[in-house]
């Protein structure tokens, strides 16, 4: 079998900035959850089978603990923060198993569900659906990927390699480095994704760079100024290390079997009402009848 493992809050900002505004009945904006409702069931229309969706029930986690730059909820658009637990709901009711991060991060929970489910001998591949630059540390050959269903991009170990110049197992490193402006840390001053791409397909991790730049054997433009300010920085770095690693035991599911759609609940009829897309209904029977 076949596991997809989709960003469900990346589908949700996709959608939102994509379409035009839809305001139900009670005045609430629902146009990007509908929009992830519908791609959610395009991909059964498109055969799949085993499918699990990670979202953020809110947009701190742990990680705001360790550095008090992550990323926050404040400068949310509430039109788009309210929508994060209807989704949940709209996606559970449709039938769709739905990891709904509280202390962790959607990101985590795919990689948790794609560290779970790729340990399953039945599981052929395990496909990460997300653009997100995180995720590629989770990638494992051709087992896990990641793909990227807007450009409809597979990723694979070597394209990982061909996109950041590192291996999966040194993306938390890389990222660590250069920082990562969307998750609210800056990485250390000077290094950027080429000296930090060149250092680490020589070393892999940030303890095995050799503290005296005299003992590099990589060329890196301006390494002594990069050396010193690692060495200066070191505990930062690490830092930053931990907050981009994936977390891959998070509680998600207990079996790849939770994943297996098997149609909407009895509860999705008012739900689809709520958000006026009734006709989803007519396309969910549709998918069933096609199993």
């Amino acid at each position: 079998m076949r596991v997809h493992l989709v960003d469900g809050t990346y589908e949700l900002f996709r959608h939102h900035f994509a379409l035009p505004s839809h305001v139900n009945a009670e005045g609430l904006e629902v146009a990007a959850t509908r929009g992830v409702l519908s791609s959610m069931i395009g991909m059964l229309e498109e055969g799949v089978t085993h499918i699990g969706v990670a979202t953020d029930r809110t947009v701190e986690s742990f990680r705001n603990d360790l550095y008090e730059g992550y990323k926050s909820g404040e400068d949310l658009d509430p039109v788009l923060g309210n929508q994060f637990p209807l989704l949940d709901d709209v996606l559970r009711a449709a039938g769709f198993t739905v990891f709904s991060m509280i202390e962790h991060e959607a990101d985590d929970g795919m990689g948790s569900a794609a560290a779970l489910a790729a340990a399953d001998p039945r599981v052929e591949q395990v496909i990460i659906c997300t653009p997100d630059k995180d995720l590629g540390q989770c990638v494992v050959d051709d087992h896990v990927v990641q793909f990227d269903r807007r450009k409809g991009l597979l990723i694979n170990r070597q394209g990982v390699i061909d996109k950041f110049g590192v291996p999966p197992e040194s993306i938390p490193d890389y990222l660590a480095l250069m920082g990562d402006s969307s998750d609210g840390f800056p990485g250390l001053p000077g290094w950027g994704a080429k000296s930090a791409s060149t250092v680490l397909a020589r070393y892999g991790h940030i303890e095995h760079i050799p503290a005296d730049v005299e003992q590099w054997d990589v060329q890196v433009r301006g390494a002594a100024k990069l050396s010193a300010t690692l060495n200066e920085q070191l505990e930062l770095a690490m830092l930053f290390r931990t907050i981009a690693t994936v977390v891959t035991d998070a509680p998600t599911m207990q079996s790849v079997d939770e994943l297996r759609w098997t149609g909407p609940t009895s509860e999705f009829m008012a739900l689809s009402e709520r958000i006026d897309a009734t006709r989803m209904m007519v396309r969910l029977e549709k998918a069933m009848a096609a199993r």
